[in-house]
Parts: structure tokens; C-alpha cells; sequence
């Protein structure tokens, strides 16, 4: 009777059957439409990530008091106290949070918000003078 562990071991060590597998350019025509493939996912998948990742991270490290700040779950505040791995923001007069740095969704540059308003405060102004004339 034949032992199921060397009928195992012989098939493993049989080499490739003549003529059976090709080498050289034809094995390598084969694994190119995967090669493609992983090039796909990482310039249009990993790499936009990675790059989103690293500017979140700056963000975050750039934060200092006094930023007006977004967190993960939409409450806006100002930065009263920055610490090692969290951030105490002032969402009102007297109410004052803490957060991890990582729950920081955004920050609200002051400059942005200004040209914003200037712009709604341009656009009411510019209907009624043209009304009035």
C-alpha cells in the first residue's frame, strides 16, 4: 500500500512536465495584467491617500491657539489650549471642551471666512441699490 505522505512529497519534488510550462516572455505576458492592475490601485487609490493623510497630519500639527477649528462631528470652536495629544477648544463663553487632536476635522482660516462674508454682504448690497435707482 502506497503512504499518502510520500505520494505527497514525490508530486512536490516532480519537476514541471516537458513542455508543459513556458519560461522567459510568455510567463511574463502573464502576470501583466496584474502588474497593471496594482499600478491602477496605487497611483489612483493608495497614493491620493497617502498624500491626504500627510496634509491632515500637518494640519493637525500646525494647530496653535486661537484657530477656529471644526471637529469630526461638526462643532465649530476657537483653540483655548493646545496639548500633546489633545486640543481644549471654546465653543462658548463659558464652555470649554476637550478633544483629541485626531477628532479635528478642519481648520477654518479667518482670511476665508472674511472673504466670504464680504461677498454675501456684497451681493445683498448690490440688489437694493440697483432697486432704489
Amino acid at each position: 500500500m502506497l503512504n499518502m505522505g510520500n505520494f505527497v512529497f514525490s508530486l512536490l519534488m516532480a519537476g514541471p512536465p516537458p513542455g508543459g510550462e513556458a519560461s522567459g516572455p510568455a510567463a511574463f505576458m502573464g502576470l501583466a495584467p496584474f502588474i497593471l492592475i496594482i499600478g491602477i490601485f496605487y497611483f489612483l487609490i493608495i497614493r491620493p491617500q497617502n498624500k491626504k493623510r500627510k496634509e491632515t497630519e500637518k494640519m493637525i500639527a500646525g494647530i496653535k491657539k486661537g484657530d477656529k477649528i471644526v471637529t469630526i462631528g461638526g462643532l465649530y470652536g476657537t483653540v483655548h489650549n493646545v496639548k500633546e495629544s489633545t486640543v481644549i477648544l471654546k465653543v462658548d463663553d463659558n464652555v470649554k471642551v476637550e478633544f483629541l487632536r485626531s477628532a479635528i476635522s478642519s481648520v477654518i482660516n479667518p482670511s476665508e471666512k472674511d472673504d466670504k462674508d464680504d461677498k454675501k454682504i456684497e451681493d445683498k448690497e448690490e440688489p437694493s441699490e440697483s432697486a432704489g435707482e
